[in-house]
């Protein structure tokens, strides 16, 4: 694996204004094909131009976890698709953010004239109001949430859901989530993946 980052990782994908872009960010600790599935189920539902698959320097609720190198990830990141519209990145590295409400922030005061949309596995949803300023991401960006085992029901119980609760956008719609004004949450069913980043550290350390 490299031990150093390429430059291009380190600076945000280019886009045009106009493109309907989802933000799918995360550990990726390590990355698996149940990460693949999301982000593919994300651009086709959510019929967007790209999807950036963010690899998080380090995730602030997961302090004293040990994390596989950055550099590690990000390569491991890459087998996983060959889809020209997904881009893997770790701009955050480059710019020294931490929270993903900076990192959004940081996204859309540079790209203007683009739609961005933030995209989690309803596995993360549980813990969403834990996250640095959540209401405010939720107000700042439409927010995809896609289906993850056991995750189906509990997703309906979480703070966000109760707290938009008037702001879901049923799936049916989920292809005008990027140019709805948040605001704007949808929960989108598909073939689930039973994988986890957890399980996987798991078994390597048995």
């Amino acid at each position: 694996m490299p031990k150093s980052i390429s430059s291009h990782h380190l600076r945000m994908p280019h886009v045009e204004k106009g493109m309907a872009v989802g933000l799918f960010g995360g550990s990726f600790n390590p990355p698996h094909g149940g990460h693949a599935l999301v982000a593919e189920i994300a651009l086709r539902a959510l019929r967007l131009d790209q999807l950036w698959w963010i690899v998080t320097p380090g995730n602030p609720l997961k302090a004293g976890r040990q994390a596989l190198p950055l550099a590690e990830r990000i390569a491991l990141s890459e087998t996983l698709t060959e889809n020209p519209r997904i881009k893997i990145t770790a701009f955050e590295a480059g710019s020294a953010i931490r929270y993903t409400a900076d990192m959004i922030d940081h996204v859309t005061t540079r790209n203007p004239g683009v739609d961005f949309v933030w995209i989690m596995g309803a596995d993360n949803l549980r813990d969403f109001h834990l996250w640095q300023r959540w209401r405010e991401i939720a107000r700042t960006v439409p927010i995809a949430v896609i289906d993850r085992p056991g995750a189906t029901l509990a997703f309906l119980s979480s703070k966000m859901a109760q707290t938009f609760s008037r702001s879901r956008v049923d799936e049916s719609d989920a292809a005008t989530l990027a140019r709805t004004r948040p605001p704007a949450w949808t929960f989108i069913h598909g073939p689930r993946s039973s994988l986890s980043s957890t399980a996987i550290r798991s078994a390597e350390r048995s």
